[in-house]
C-alpha cells in the first residue's frame, strides 16, 4: 500500500540487525511515528477481538451473520474501552 501524501510505501521498518525496505529518513519521520501509533492501536483491536471476542473461531455460516457477530464484538470492545477511558477522565459532580 502506498500512502496518498508522500507517495512511499508503508512498511515496517526492520532495523535489528538486518537491511531494511525503509529509508532511515521515512524512518525518523514524524508521519511514520504517527503511522506506528495508529497500527498499533488497530491491532490491538483485532488482538482483542480474537483473543476475547468470537472472530477467531466463528461459529456461524453466512456473510450477513459473520458482519453481524464482527459488529457485534466491535461494540462489545468499545463499552469495555468506554469503561476505561472512565476511569482515566475526572468525572463532573
Amino acid at each position: 500500500m502506498r500512502c496518498r501524501k508522500c507517495a512511499s510505501s508503508r512498511v515496517a521498518q526492520n532495523a535489528p540487525g538486518r537491511r531494511s525496505a525503509l529509508p532511515d529518513a521515512i524512518a525518523a519521520s514524524a508521519g511514520y511515528a504517527i503511522s506506528l501509533r495508529k497500527r498499533k492501536r488497530i491491532e490491538q483491536v483485532f488482538g482483542w477481538a480474537k483473543t476475547v471476542g468470537p472472530i477467531r473461531l466463528v461459529m456461524v455460516r453466512g456473510l450477513k451473520e459473520v458482519d453481524q457477530l464482527f459488529v457485534l464484538t466491535m461494540a462489545a470492545y468499545n463499552l469495555t474501552r468506554m469503561r476505561t477511558l472512565g476511569k482515566i477522565r475526572p468525572q463532573m459532580a
